[in-house]
């Protein structure tokens, strides 16, 4: 089975590059069983809506993620509901609207256990992660041998302990939020693809994909600033993982940065 994970999606740009590159990764790669995204940037840099999540379903998105702006466009806490292929972190109070989780389908018919966690250290509306996966995963793996978590964390050693503790129990773990591509993608012995981070999807001209000088500014100054999405250089960043069905194990990992001709 190969499962290719996009990372962060930010604004028009990361949507652009979604319509136009996944088609053709697609053909290089000779088809993907499953794609799966994180969203949470994608409607201006800031959350999602129903309407957005309907466009990257149509650009072949089988399954969006999310993280801390889940909520940033408001009218989302009611239309999440409505909207079966997207997840939020599992880990926010049990009150929240939405599912953590979701069981779905390959393009032959496997299951796949798909996972969302917000990280525990530099936010403050997320429960331990770490307790939150190793009472769901275990469930979750009743109904699948497949099982992916995107853990949408600041930071790097937080993300690692993750993918460590979860290996041989989940079949990848990527780390999404910071935006930046690291380049320690790995199998660890027990059979979990990882990476620290998959990267952004969108304006890599700019500061984590919004426009530089004000960012610079905000720093320059410490006052508060608007920030708006960049537009150049854009790039979609992704892997892709090669999974055993049968025994949830993956084989391989490939990390992909794919530019958008100007």
């Amino acid at each position: 089975m190969r499962i290719v994970f996009i990372g962060d999606i930010v604004g028009k740009p990361g949507r652009r590059a979604v319509k136009e590159l996944l088609p053709a990764l697609r053909e290089r790669h000779g088809g993907f069983d499953l794609v799966i995204a994180n969203a949470e940037n994608a409607a201006g840099g800031n959350g999602i809506t129903a309407a957005i999540a309907s466009e990257l379903t149509d650009a072949g998105i089988d399954l969006m993620t999310m993280g801390n702006h889940v909520w940033d466009q408001k009218e989302f806490a009611d239309e999440i509901a409505d909207v079966p292929n997207v997840i939020r972190p599992a880990n926010l109070p049990k009150a929240a609207p939405g599912r953590g989780w979701a069981v779905t389908q390959s393009a032959a018919g496997v299951p796949v256990a798909v996972l969302n966690l917000g990280g525990g250290i530099f936010f403050n509306q997320y429960h331990n992660p770490f307790e939150a996966a190793e009472d769901i995963i275990p469930k979750l793996r009743e109904s699948a041998n497949v099982v992916v978590l995107d853990f949408h964390a600041e930071a790097t050693s937080e993300k690692i302990a993750m993918g460590r503790f979860l290996d041989g129990k989940a079949s990848l773990v990527v780390g999404t939020h910071t935006h930046v591509q690291t380049a320690d993608e790995t199998v660890f012995p027990g059979g979990t693809a990882y990476i620290t981070d998959v990267g952004m999807t969108g304006p890599h001209d700019s500061v984590i994909g919004v426009e530089t000088e004000s960012v610079i500014r905000k720093f320059l100054t410490q006052m508060p600033a608007r920030f708006e999405t960049a537009k150049g250089d854009i790039r979609l960043c992704a892997v892709c993982v090669d999974i055993d069905e049968a025994t949830g194990r993956a084989r391989s990992i490939e990390r992909l940065c794919e530019p958008l001709a100007t």
